[in-house]
């Protein structure tokens, strides 16, 4: 059926994500308050629609392929109440959407907020309006205070995942069959399920997971088109074994060859040491370490898993950004870096910046050039 469909409707042809590009490049976090830097200092993203819209321009402006905001429904508390205030991300792919033209633009759905059915309509008119630009992005929610905030339960790890592959069953049905069709399964009952019209992409939106349990493994290599994962270690052989691993479970599973994205937040200056002062300004200065205490907890990671030091130095490698690959230092070593993680294997990274349109508009201005110049763009 895949070789009837127009080449031109393809997702190949439509979707960035699959351009020629040696690196793609993308946001993370742009929808939400404090972007991921967990700072009170002057300059952290603020949740509304200039800020949010100033840096899908620049994106759009060096042809980022991936848009990624992050599902959030309450913030982590302390003196920011990071992430506490944002908007909601389908309606912000919509938007993000309408007002690019080249961008990738994803949402990313909690698995136990959105009916299956709502958001397979809601990604297919994203979809629609960024005439296949769309990514979906799936989370199977693991914040419980949100679960308790909708009244779900928090399930147990792996049965999230079961839930999740009914989930994605339902959307893909919707997505792709013509004729009405019932679903049983543990966790929905569909009657009568139909959706038109259906989504510009063929066979269907790109989907991307963030598993990094094994059983999120599975997910994606078995049915996810994208893999982002979040590193575990920084050191060259560790990230391109961890890399290659994802690659080689895809093509274990199913064939084929699936990109695999991490992120990394940027902290450039003029020298090395302006960069790592202002990195302790804003982490250890000036970071929420409620916030990241209370982040941490709700991950699971405690004193009991980790030895107090590397749990202080974990907490403050979430306040510089959400955990990512850290790139410190001038333009070049930020260029460098990138190139560690290209070197390692990866598809593309999200980035973001502790005051992230000013750190996002030197990286266009200073930075991306060098990127350009480098034939990797």
């Amino acid at each position: 059926m895949l070789d009837r469909k127009r080449p031109d409707q393809l997702r190949e042809a439509l979707n960035p994500l699959f351009n020629e590009r040696k690196l793609k490049l993308g946001t993370f976090s742009s929808n939400l308050s404090h972007g991921c830097a967990i700072s009170d200092i002057e300059g952290t993203l603020k949740a509304d629609w200039p800020s949010t819209s100033a840096l899908a321009e620049m994106a759009e402006a060096m042809d980022f392929e991936a848009l990624v905001p992050v599902g959030r429904w309450k913030g982590f508390g302390g003196t920011t109440n990071f992430n506490g205030a944002g908007f909601e991300s389908y309606t912000w792919a919509a938007g993000i959407g309408a007002m690019t033209k080249k961008a990738g633009v994803f949402a990313t759905s909690h698995v136990p907020t959105v009916h299956p059915i709502m958001a397979a309509k809601q990604a297919t008119t994203i979809d629609h309006i960024t005439n296949g630009r769309f990514s979906l992005n799936i989370v199977t929610g693991w914040f419980q205070p949100e679960m308790e905030m909708f009244g779900e339960p928090q399930m147990e790890h792996d049965r999230r995942y079961e839930r999740a592959l009914e989930w994605l069953e339902i959307i893909k049905l919707l997505w792709t069959r013509e004729e009405e069709f019932d679903f049983e399964g543990k966790f929905y009952r569909i009657n009568g399920g139909y959706q038109q019209p259906k989504p510009i992409q063929k066979p269907y939106p790109v989907v991307m997971n963030a598993g990094g349990s094994a059983k999120g493994r599975e997910f994606v290599s078995k049915y996810c088109d994208v893999s982002f994962t979040a590193l575990v270690s920084h050191e060259p052989d560790a990230m391109a074994a961890q890399c290659a691993a994802y690659k080689n479970a895809a093509r274990q599973a199913r064939g084929i060859e699936l990109p695999v994205w991490t992120n990394a937040y940027i902290v450039q200056g003029e020298t090395e040491k302006e960069a790592w002062d202002f990195f302790n300004y804003y982490v250890h200065e000036h970071g929420d370490w409620e916030a990241a205490d209370n982040l941490v907890r709700q991950l699971g990671i405690n004193a009991e898993t980790f030895p107090p030091d590397a749990l202080k130095a974990l907490k403050a490698h979430f306040i510089g950004g959400w955990a990512g690959y850290q790139i410190v230092g001038t333009k070049e070593q930020v260029v460098d870096g990138l190139g560690r993680l290209k070197k390692a294997g990866f598809d593309g990274v999200i980035l973001s910046w502790a005051r992230y349109i000013e750190g996002m508009r030197e990286f266009q201005e200073k930075t991306y050039p060098l990127i350009v110049q480098a034939g990797w763009r």
